[in-house]
């Protein structure tokens, strides 16, 4: 199947780190951007962060800059979010989603509008 799969997530206190993967199962991540999204208990999907399909360009969300960090492995066909000093209200299912680029993202970076595929969701809990 075309799609990617998150994994990574768990429990963590406050205070604490834990880093996603994103792999792409029947796709080359190098032709795609990639989001990374969540969604706490009883609220919207908020994006956390995105990154180009080259790897050199990334935008944050306010709450995820200076803490997270999204990296790209074209190598390894694998997109992570390093998250440092997470709180509880981080927690949340955390999403990948896949975005197929058709030019070479030249003139700037902007978060995708559209994703073609979604990954299925990790759990990350933060708590005491």
């Amino acid at each position: 199947q075309l799609q990617v799969v998150e994994s990574g997530g768990g429990l963590v206190q406050p205070g604490g780190s834990l880093r996603l993967s994103c792999v792409g199962s029947g796709i080359t991540l190098q032709h795609y951007a990639i989001g990374w999204f969540r969604r706490a208990p009883g609220k919207s999907r908020e994006e956390v962060t995105c990154i180009s399909a080259s790897g050199e360009k990334t935008n944050y969300a306010d709450f995820a800059q200076g803490r997270f960090t999204v990296s790209k492995d074209n190598a390894k066909n694998t997109v992570y979010l390093q998250m440092n000093s997470l709180k509880p209200e981080d927690t949340g299912v955390y999403y990948c989603a896949a975005d197929r680029i058709l030019t070479d993202e030249s003139g700037g970076f902007l978060c995708p509008s559209f994703y073609d595929y979604w990954g299925q969701g990790t759990q990350v809990t933060v708590s005491s």
